[in-house]
């Protein structure tokens, strides 16, 4: 008998989502199947699978031994997530000369089917960076009789969801600093930088609205800047190893000496990039919007805001709840206006003349709420409202050290 040749053996996973990538997070279920196509029968003594997670760190040093002498020190680390095995056709007997126990698989397209859980742990998200990566797959092995296995193994990504609806993520970010530019034994005003943005945890696709006051009090002319930077650091050995590499920028326009800029919600962009890692032992990924004036024949004058880009996006009703009232109340802060609330309506620009006489009638459902409950009710259902007044109708029960306290604010 003349044995078939296998054709085509890969792995294939289910896919749930609409872009059809395998992508899933701790305790997911993941399901796929092991497909082969053959032309003619082959025997088979075992199909097995196995799922691996695992981050890896790895990168290489120079040392120097003497004068003459050197070597390369290796630094090293891994980390396992996971490690599952399962055998979809016959066993793991080493006895090739048996001919009982094998699985004949005939000419065509076969499909078995597997599935596992990832653990309930936290996982890493899936990673490939410059010293380490973080990755998954799922290994095919395919043991005939007297022929070498073959082996197939497909990558699927895991994301470890963060999520910025959080308090601490939530929160806005803001700094301040100023520097005084010196030339030999001449000193030139400063420039000062303060800058702001209305949340600390972002997702991919977002604009970072950055709110910023730029003073140039120098004799040159400086440019603000701003730059998303993704930090990578990788642990091994006791050593650390760090990659930062820039995400996305903007530059503002130049400003000349004794002149001021402001910006109101200056749009960044967030491009499609990894979610930020902090639970790896081993490898960080980390975010920060990086807010600058660059100063020609100087160190740039710069402002780091911690950044935590998530997976979970921000949601709707907090969305508009939260962003309205932070950029209502920084857009304040930053134009030295006062959060004071307006008036108001009156009550005849709500409730005309007419409108009320109708309402003045009695309802037919009077005999079910007869007594003081209906006369208090009625009594005050149309009146207008208390009115409104900008000044305390009480003065004297205000603290006579206020009325001291100067209304004036230093200006730089």
């Amino acid at each position: 008998m003349v044995l078939g040749k296998v054709k085509n053996f890969f792995v294939s996973y289910d896919c749930l989502n609409d872009s059809n990538v395998p992508v899933f997070a701790s305790g997911d279920s993941v399901s796929g199947r092991v497909i082969i196509e053959v032309t003619g029968e082959i025997r088979v003594k075992s199909l097995n699978i196995h799922a691996k997670g695992l981050a890896k760190v790895r990168w290489t040093e120079s040392r120097n031994a003497g004068s003459n002498t050197a070597y390369t020190q290796n630094f090293t680390e891994e980390v396992e997530y996971l490690n599952h095995r399962d055998v979809l056709i016959g066993h793991d007997r080493d006895d090739d000369s048996c001919d009982e126990g094998f699985t004949v698989i005939h000419s065509g397209r076969h499909e078995f089917p597997f599935s596992l859980e990832l653990p309930q742990t936290p996982l890493a998200t899936s990673f490939e960076g410059k010293h380490g990566s973080v990755r998954y797959w799922v290994k095919a092995e395919l043991h005939r009789p007297w022929l070498l296995p073959m082996k197939t193994k497909k990558e699927f990504t895991v994301f470890e969801h963060i999520d910025i609806n959080t308090p601490l993520l939530l929160s806005p970010q803001a700094g301040t600093k100023d520097k005084t530019l010196c030339c030999w034994f001449c000193t030139s005003g400063p420039v000062s930088l303060s800058a702001k943005i209305e949340r600390k945890g972002y997702t991919p696709g977002e604009s970072i609205q950055i709110f910023a006051e730029i003073e140039n009090c120098s004799s040159r002319v400086v440019v603000p800047k701003a730059a998303i930077y993704q930090t990578q650091t990788f642990f091994a050995k006791g050593k650390v190893k760090e990659i930062k590499q820039l995400v996305a920028n903007l530059r503002g326009d130049p400003l000349p000496p004794g002149k001021s800029e402001t910006w109101d919600g200056k749009m960044l962009k967030i491009p499609p990039i990894s979610p930020s890692i902090l639970d790896c032992s081993i490898i960080h990924v980390e975010y920060s919007l990086m807010v600058y004036v660059d100063i020609p024949r100087a160190v740039n004058l710069t402002l780091n805001l911690p950044l935590v880009i998530g997976t979970i996006p921000l949601h709707s009703f907090g969305s508009r709840t939260s962003s309205v009232s932070s950029q209502c109340s920084m857009a304040m802060s930053w134009l030295g206006l006062p959060e004071r609330p307006e008036a108001p309506p009156s009550y005849s620009e709500i409730v005309t003349s007419e409108e009320r006489q109708n309402n003045l009638e009695l309802p037919a459902v009077r005999d079910e709420i007869e007594g003081p409950l209906y006369a208090y009710i009625h009594e005050f259902r149309f009146q207008p409202p208390p009115l409104y007044a900008e000044v305390d109708p009480y003065p004297e029960q205000v603290c006579g050290s206020m009325d001291r306290r100067p209304d004036t604010c230093p200006s730089r």
